[in-house]
């Protein structure tokens, strides 16, 4: 390529000027500086109208200033002075802490409101037996071929949720047979309290996490002792519960989701080849400052925050005043379709990238099916609406307004989506990988399955997770699918009415408009919603970090 350095000139590419480029930097610094200042303020006046951090007495400030925030500052300039990599430990371990605590929230909302305890051991003791044997027969069985190991698999899980004939019986009316496991649990006359239920379930899983977690990090015997330790500490929590306040579902489920997961972190980046305990030094002064500010500012009588999110705001229902409006059926309803939604798009979702990317030929309907799927991208969600209410309540017949109608919808919403950040992810896994995997004599699922999956997961569960954030913030859908604006209770079943946190504070703002809505209500309900969307997109952030450098 010719250059006249004369004029500056070069063939193809016009004149070059470092002047022109420069500007067009700070251009582009300054407008996102401005669109990044602009939300902050916004942000910051909802923040104000829900918080009303200037109501709370002087001293109260100043109490939290001298133990938490003054010691946060000297303890972490000491810490990033010695090791900056262990400030940054001890930041996300406190993060880590905060948004667990925020889940563990809504677990025990479903432990406690939606889901009774002994349905859900029942449908865990459904699930692990039918694993178990299937693991044991994948393992051991080598000589069966791979479509009798399929059936038998569908079979024994079959037996164990739906029992014989089940609901293949069910359109011509055939007797039940043989009684699912589930249904064999449920009928016990005895059974365990409902904390030994919960422990099992939710500290099993927990454990099994852990365990798999540290195992990762030293080896499976470490890891195995691990799980035991958690399970343990789950389990006891039901009974220590009670005597710090804590009802014992409760205290199991907050030990199960966010204690144990946080602990089994600390450990791996204090202790752990190349962890600082520098980092808890900085996690520990500002927990521990937090918890000395709030017994300090108790025992002196300041008055804090008269703040609209507070423990009634989350624990309350709906209420004609604002003072003493509540969000818990939203919260409760949000869980549920985000539950649903995922449920759905995931699988789907990442299916259909997997078959686009990896077995599809260059055709004209695939060029067709990648087009339309870039265009659904970009429809706006009120169509999404508007086709969930055609097919699911007018051709389908389903109730308008329930958890799986909403959900359903939603997902169709967010699909579109993860099925292209899931084949971005795929498409950056390198050629390379996939000819030396067929190199050893593997087949195409075979390389998909170990090689190709695996090393897209992070950008695929990224993108799956900031999609479940937009879904969770959307309102023309729902509104289009009839579910209800306001609801006194939480949804029992798939099929009870739902609403959602972003469609009850749209409620506040429109049918219950009123100055008292406005400035109570409504930026609280905004304050929650964010969080909750910060959260999810911390996670996102965290996972993709996590297998990256695991790769």
């Amino acid at each position: 390529m010719a250059t006249n350095t004369e004029t500056g000139e070069i063939e193809d590419f016009g004149q070059v000027s470092r002047t022109v480029g420069t500007v067009f930097r700070y251009l582009l610094l300054a407008a996102t500086m401005f669109g990044i200042v602009m939300l902050a303020i916004l942000l910051l006046y909802v923040a104000n109208d829900a918080i009303r951090p200037l109501t709370a007495d002087l001293g109260w400030h100043l109490t939290f200033f001298v133990g938490l925030v003054l010691p946060t500052l000297l303890v972490g300039w000491t810490v990033y002075r010695r090791d900056r990599a262990a400030l940054s430990f001890g930041a996300l371990l406190v993060g880590t802490l905060v948004v667990s605590l925020m889940f563990s929230g809504g677990v025990a909302l479903l432990a406690i409101d939606v889901i009774p305890p002994l349905v859900a051991f029942a449908y865990a003791v459904g699930l692990v037996v039918p694993t178990a044997a299937t693991v044991g027969l994948t393992r051991y069985a080598h000589r069966i071929s791979f479509t009798t190991r399929l059936i038998a698999t569908t079979m024994v899980f079959y037996l164990a949720l739906f029992g014989l004939p089940g609901p293949i019986g069910d359109p011509v009316g055939a007797p039940s047979l043989v009684p699912s496991l589930v249904e064999f649990v449920l009928t016990r006359p005895v059974i365990p309290v409902d904390r030994v239920m919960v422990a099992t379930v939710i500290g099993g899983i927990s454990a099994a996490a852990v365990g798999s977690y540290v195992a990762g990090v030293r080896d499976w015997t470490i890891g195995l002792y691990a799980a035991i330790a958690a399970f343990l500490a789950s389990t006891a929590a039901g009974y220590v519960g009670p005597f710090v306040g804590l009802n014992p579902v409760p205290a199991v489920v907050v030990t199960a989701v966010a204690f144990v997961p946080t602990v089994a972190y600390a450990w791996r980046g204090a202790f752990t080849e190349g962890g600082s305990p520098l980092g808890l030094a900085f996690a520990a002064t500002v927990v521990g400052g937090a918890l000395v500010g709030a017994v300090a500012v108790d025992a002196l009588g300041f008055a804090g925050p008269q703040s609209w999110v507070d423990w009634q705001f989350l624990t309350s229902s709906h209420s004609g005043t604002a003072e003493n409006a509540g969000l818990y059926p939203a919260i409760g309803g949000s869980i549920l379709l985000m539950s649903t939604v995922a449920a759905l798009s995931f699988p789907l979702g990442v299916g259909a990238a997997v078959y686009l990317e990896e077995y599809a030929p260059d055709n004209a309907l695939t060029r067709f099916v990648d087009v339309n799927i870039s265009n659904l991208a970009g429809v706006p969600s009120v169509v999404y609406g508007l086709l969930g209410l055609g097919v699911f309540v007018t051709y389908l017949g389903r109730s308008a307004g329930t958890v799986l109608v909403g959900g359903a919808t939603l997902a169709l919403l967010i699909l579109p989506i993860v099925i292209i950040s899931s084949r971005e992810a795929i498409r950056s896994v390198p050629t390379d990988l996939r000819q030396a995997s067929y190199g050893m004599g593997a087949t195409r699922w075979q390389t998909v399955k170990n090689v190709v999956l695996p090393e897209s997961f992070p950008g695929i569960l990224t993108g799956t997770i900031l999609a479940l954030g937009r879904a969770i913030g959307e309102t023309a859908p729902l509104i289009m699918i009839g579910a209800p604006n306001v609801v006194f209770d939480l949804p029992a079943t798939l099929g009870s009415k739902v609403s959602a946190m972003p469609l009850q504070v749209y409620a506040w703002s429109s049918l219950f408009a009123s100055e008292d809505f406005y400035t109570k209500a409504v930026p609280a309900g905004v304050v929650v919603l964010l969080a909750v969307l910060l959260a999810m997109n911390s996670i996102a952030i965290v996972l993709r970090n996590k297998f990256e450098r695991a790769g």
